[in-house]
């Protein structure tokens, strides 16, 4: 039996699985994915706390990085 990983799950397992913290170009290049922005949306759609959180690189520059959170009070 094979199973049939999409895009979209892998870009799930880095999230969530890994804790990774990825920007929308990280996840293009590694994941293949067209539309990162979707995929993060289909994973929120799924009830998971996906945040976009401004970071600064080693060269001083801001870029965005999606993580999985803990969802706060408010929001549930």
């Amino acid at each position: 039996m094979t199973t049939n990983t999409t895009k979209v799950d892998m870009v799930f397992e880095a999230l969530v699985g890994r804790g990774e913290e990825l920007t929308a170009n990280q996840i293009k290049s590694r994941y293949g994915v067209a539309n990162p922005h979707d995929a993060v949306y289909q994973i929120r759609q799924n009830g998971y706390a996906i945040y976009l959180n401004e970071k600064k690189n080693s060269k001083g520059k801001t870029v965005n990085k999606y993580r999985f959170g803990k969802a706060s009070k408010e929001l549930i």
